[in-house]
């Protein structure tokens, strides 16, 4: 009568051998990996997801990496609307908004707040990732040091401040292709190979060295490949113009100037380190509000143009160039995503994560989506790229389809909000 348990506990005991000595070879073969390929990077990766039950990086990463504050001025309330948060989102809505765990939805209207809802995880004084939102805050801060003086130009060379840029192809790369998205640089833009220059810039402690080693590996200002590294250099070019860190240029020329009213953070690669120019720059849902109403009033904040106006119209232009679909570009501007609605327009700002800032100059909108997943892009099959043109614009190649629908529920909300 006692076999069968005996004989079962034989089994599992043998199934735990084999598991045990599996991992552990696993775990070997990860450690001589890592080791003899020099990504060290990985231990961290690996430690801050898989092993705390994630499986990439999170919004509220801020705690993971050492970290640089960027201090408020002066800080102004937003006005709130008589019918504040009166207007409930549809069940379907409702549904679709936790479907992708959003964690905040705010809608603006000017200098008013319309509508404002947060997840159990977020509060409006809780600061979370803006992912590659942050881009188009190094977009503008570059258009601020043109108009100092402190660059002379978007069309310098960027080897006229990163020595490593100097001689052979990388030479003819300038600022404005970098704002393009077309510098020509063998940069992978992987949100999920861990191999990836994307995974290392993340989670590695050497930015500088990251970027600086790209190789030039098509001609640049011929086609729109969006990459990280490109924002990276934006950044180092920054702190060598003007003689200050991308954090202390951002508080000085745009976080006092805008009302913020809490301190933002940007993330380093390292104690003393590098900003990660091209992502994590975390702040409150409301400040990022702010972001979007500089925007939508053209670098205005009251009655302080901080970024020039000139600059901004070159920002929103669409570079007439290629695309990976095969396609042409009609969706990004410098370091900025733009949607031709026809005479309304809209701009915005997005993280992976499905971070937005969208501005709707002609409706005097913003609204604010922060969360934890989005909608892929909306994609034009492999087979039919070139003779598609004009039917690959209506289906709106390179923009996800969860902005539609912010769009569309914030719009709403705006609307019935009298």
């Amino acid at each position: 009568m006692h076999k069968q348990p005996s004989r079962i506990k034989k089994i599992t005991k043998r199934l735990l051998r084999v598991f045990l000595f599996s991992f552990l070879a696993i775990f070997l073969l990860v450690n001589a990996f890592i080791l003899l390929s020099g990504r060290f990077y990985l231990y961290k990766g690996i430690a801050n997801t898989y092993l705390v039950g994630k499986t990439g990086p999170g919004i509220y990463d801020l705690d993971v990496f050492p970290y640089s504050t960027i201090k408020k001025g002066k800080p102004e309330s937003w006005n709130i609307h008589s019918q504040f948060n009166r207007q409930k989102l549809k069940k379907s809505d409702q549904e679709f908004m936790n479907s992708l765990q959003t964690s905040a939805f705010l809608v603006f209207r000017g200098d008013t707040l319309l509508y404002e809802n947060y997840s159990s995880s977020q509060t409006k004084n809780s600061v979370s990732n803006s992912f590659s939102a942050a881009k188009t805050v190094v977009a503008l801060l570059i258009g601020i040091a043109v108009e100092e003086g402190k660059i002379s130009s978007i069309d310098e060379p960027v080897a006229n401040y990163i020595p490593e840029f100097k001689g052979g192809d990388k030479s003819k790369i300038t600022i404005r292709h970098l704002l393009m998205m077309a510098s020509g640089l063998d940069w992978e833009e992987s949100s999920k190979n861990p191999l990836s220059e994307n995974a290392e810039s993340y989670y590695g402690t050497d930015l500088h060295g990251l970027v600086t080693r790209q190789k030039a590996v098509a001609p640049p200002g011929r086609k729109f490949i969006y990459q990280s590294g490109n924002s990276q250099l934006l950044g180092y070019i920054l702190e060598k113009a003007t003689n200050m860190s991308v954090s202390a240029y951002t508080q000085e020329k745009i976080w006092k100037k805008i009302g913020a009213e809490h301190d933002a953070f940007w993330s380093l690669d390292k104690e003393n380190g590098d900003e990660k120019a091209f992502c994590c720059l975390y702040a409150t849902a409301r400040d990022f509000g702010r972001l979007g109403k500089l925007i939508l009033n053209q670098g205005k904040f009251g009655n302080t143009q901080i970024v020039p106006e000139w600059y901004m119209k070159e920002m929103v232009d669409v570079p007439s160039i290629g695309t990976e679909e095969g396609i042409p570009n009609q969706r990004y501007g410098l370091h900025i995503w733009t949607y031709d609605a026809g005479e309304n327009p809209i701009y915005y700002c997005r993280g992976i994560k499905g971070q937005y800032i969208i501005s709707m100059p002609k409706e005097n909108l913003v609204i604010v989506r922060l969360g934890m997943e989005r909608k892929d892009n909306f994609a034009l099959p492999k087979d039919q790229k070139i003779a598609l043109v004009d039917e690959a614009i209506k289906r709106k190649v390179g923009h996800p389809e969860d902005f539609f629908e912010f769009v569309r529920i914030g719009k709403q909300i705006a609307a019935d909000t009298k």
